[in-house]
């Protein structure tokens, strides 16, 4: 079975016009990404800053105009960016596949073994 791979996202980062730093759970008027922490990025959803995990190796961070989040190491009901529905990664253990579903990961397959190539997930029953 194959997926598509979300292990990144980039998103063009937002400027904030407001003082002092966003908060998970406060409100905004923008769109896109920024980070939280090291470990977190935050994402303008419908009006209200949400955290999200970036649990992976490289974590978050803000390359010029676009903020990563590592994802690679985000488990099952972690909350994943809009721009990820739809799409799936490993879980850390390599033995399934998570897919973004309305606002969280979702266990979607036990593997045997679970490979990422390029774009997509590979699940080896």
């Amino acid at each position: 079975m194959r997926l598509p791979i979300f292990a990144l996202f980039a998103a063009v980062a937002s400027f904030l016009t407001a003082c002092g730093s966003p908060m998970s759970g406060t409100t905004c008027n923008t769109t896109g990404f920024l980070c939280e922490s090291a470990q977190s990025a935050l994402e303008c959803r419908v009006g209200t800053w949400t955290s999200l995990p970036c649990k992976g190796p490289n974590g978050c961070k803000r390359e010029g105009d676009v903020v990563k989040c590592d994802m690679t190491g985000n488990a099952e009901n972690d909350a994943c960016a809009s721009s990820a529905e739809g799409k799936g990664l490993c879980t850390s253990d390599g033995q399934g596949t998570l897919e973004c579903r309305d606002g969280k990961l979702v266990k979607t397959n036990t593997c045997r073994t679970c490979t990422v190539s390029g774009d997509l997930v590979t699940c080896q029953p």
